[in-house]
C-alpha cells in the first residue's frame, strides 16, 4: 500500500504526448491525472480521518453558576457552584466504533484499487484502437504504392501495345479508392486521439489540438503479442480472490456487522462521573468549626436507555445492510465469472482468427506472385492481380484488427483478474 500511495502522490514527472511513451507510461499518467481515481483516493482519506474522531471519548462538560441569592448554610453562604463531569459509553463501544470505521476506510480502498484497474483498462482500450489506426495507415500507403507501381506497369504495357487501357483504369480507379482510404483514417485519428486523451486527463495536450501520439519504440511489436490459452485459462483461480469489487463488498459485509455491535453497544448504559464545588463564604457573626469552608461532592451518573424502538431499529437496518451486501457480492461473483467465459471465448476466437488470416495470406501472395508472372510474361490475368493484391490487403488489415481486439480483450481479462 506504501508503494501504491508513493506512486500515486510522488509521480510529478510532466510526461507530454510529444514524446514517445509506452502504455505503461500512459497508465502512470491516467493513475496521477484521472479525476475519478483522484477522487476515489480522496475518498479512502477521509474515511481514514474519521477513524481518529471515533476512538474518544466524548468532551467533558464543565458547569458553573452564581447564586444570585446566596444559599445560607450553617457553615456560611453558598456564593458559587462549579461541576466537572465526563461520561463513558459501556466497556468496548470505542473500540467497536474504531473497527468500524476502519473497515469502512478499508472498503473505500478497495474502491480506489478497482478504479485504478478500470482506468488502466480503460487507457489501453482506447490506446490499441490508436496503434491500430497507424498500422491501417501503414498498410494502405504499402497499397497505394504497390498500386503506382501496377498503374506504371500497365501504363507501359499499353503504350508499347501489350496491354488494354482498361488495365490502366482501373488500377487508377483502385489507386483513387486506396488514397479516400487513407484520408478517412487520417480524419479517424482525431476523435480517437481526444478520447484518449480525455481519457488520460491530459488537459493541457487537449487544448493542443496539432499534438499527435507518438509510440515507444517498445511498442514497434505492441499488437503481436501473444499468451498461452491454458495461461489465460488458469487466470480463473485468481478472478474471485482479492478481486478489489468482491473485497469491498466483503469488507461493506463485515463493516454492518461491525455496525450492529457498535448499535448493541450504544444500547448499554453509559457511565459518568464528576465532581462538583461549591464556594462558601465565611460567616462574620459567629465562629464556628468548618466556618466557609467550601464543599466538594464527587458524582456518579448511570444513563438510562429505555427507549429500545431506536436501537431495535438501527440493529435491523445494519441486519438488512449485511443481508444486502452479500446479495450484491453473489450477484457480482455471477457477472465476473460470466464476463470471464465471454473474454475468455473472444480470445480463443481472435487467436483462430488471426492464424487463419496468415495462413490466407501466405496462400494469397503465393497465388498473387504467380499471376504477376504471368501478367509480365503474357499480359493476361491483369484484373486477377489486382483482385488478388486487394484480397491480401484485406487479410492484413482483418489481421491488424484482430490483433487490437485480442490486446484489448486481454486488458478486460487483466481488469478482471486484476492484474495491473
Amino acid at each position: 500500500m506504501k508503494k501504491l500511495l508513493l506512486f500515486l502522490l510522488l509521480f510529478t514527472n510532466t510526461i507530454s504526448l510529444s514524446k514517445a511513451q509506452s502504455l505503461e507510461d500512459y497508465f502512470v499518467m491516467a493513475a496521477k491525472n484521472n479525476p475519478k481515481v483522484q477522487a476515489d483516493y480522496k475518498e479512502f482519506e477521509i474515511a481514514l480521518q474519521k477513524i481518529a474522531q471515533v476512538n474518544v471519548l466524548p468532551d467533558p462538560t464543565l458547569s458553573l453558576g452564581y447564586f444570585l441569592s446566596p444559599i445560607e448554610t450553617r457553615v456560611g453562604a453558598q456564593r458559587a457552584r462549579a461541576e466537572l463531569s465526563q461520561m463513558f459509553p459501556w466497556f468496548g463501544t470505542l473500540q467497536a466504533k474504531e473497527n468500524l470505521a476502519a473497515l469502512q476506510a478499508e472498503a473505500m480502498y478497495q474502491r480506489f484499487l478497482n478504479s485504478k484497474n478500470q482506468i488502466f483498462y480503460q487507457v489501453s482500450a482506447a490506446y490499441y484502437p490508436l496503434y491500430e489506426l497507424q498500422k491501417l495507415k501503414e498498410i494502405e500507403n504499402q497499397n497505394i504504392e504497390i498500386l503506382k507501381t501496377y498503374k506504371n506497369i500497365a501504363t507501359i504495357k499499353f503504350e508499347n501495345g501489350q496491354g488494354s487501357m482498361v488495365n490502366v483504369l482501373r488500377v487508377d480507379i483502385m489507386l483513387k479508392e486506396a488514397m479516400t482510404n487513407l484520408e478517412i483514417l487520417r480524419k479517424k485519428e482525431q476523435p480517437l486521439l481526444s478520447r484518449f486523451k480525455q481519457i488520460v486527463n491530459l488537459k493541457e495536450e487537449i487544448e493542443n489540438k496539432k499534438v499527435k501520439l507518438n509510440f515507444s519504440p517498445s511498442d514497434s511489436t505492441l499488437l503481436q503479442k501473444s499468451y498461452s490459452f491454458t495461461d489465460l485459462a488458469l487466470q480463473k483461480d485468481s478472478l474471485l480472490i482479492n478481486n478489489p469489487i468482491l473485497e469491498e463488498l466483503e469488507t461493506q459485509i463485515k463493516a454492518s456487522q461491525a455496525k450492529e455491535e457498535v448499535v448493541i453497544k450504544e444500547g448499554l448504559p453509559k457511565i459518568g462521573v464528576g465532581i462538583t464545588y461549591i464556594a462558601t463564604s465565611k460567616r462574620t457573626d459567629m465562629d464556628l468549626p468548618q466556618n466557609g469552608k467550601d464543599a466538594i461532592m464527587p458524582m456518579a451518573s448511570i444513563s438510562l436507555p429505555i427507549y429500545r424502538k431506536k436501537y431495535k431499529a438501527a440493529q435491523k437496518q445494519a441486519q438488512l445492510e449485511q443481508e444486502l451486501f452479500q446479495l450484491k457480492k453473489e450477484d457480482k461473483t455471477n457477472e465476473l465469472l460470466t464476463s470471464y467465459d465471454k473474454i475468455l471465448f473472444d480470445l480463443q476466437k481472435q487467436q483462430d482468427l488471426i492464424k487463419l488470416y496468415n495462413e490466407q495470406i501466405k496462400e494469397s501472395e503465393q497465388i498473387l506472385r504467380l499471376l504477376y508472372s504471368a501478367y509480365s510474361n503474357a499480359g493476361v490475368d491483369f484484373e486477377e492481380v489486382l483482385r488478388m493484391q486487394q484480397q491480401v490487403l484485406s487479410y492484413q488489415k482483418k489481421i491488424i484488427m484482430e490483433q487490437t481486439a485480442y490486446q484489448i480483450s486481454i486488458a478486460e481479462l487483466n481488469y478482471l483478474t486484476h492484474k495491473n
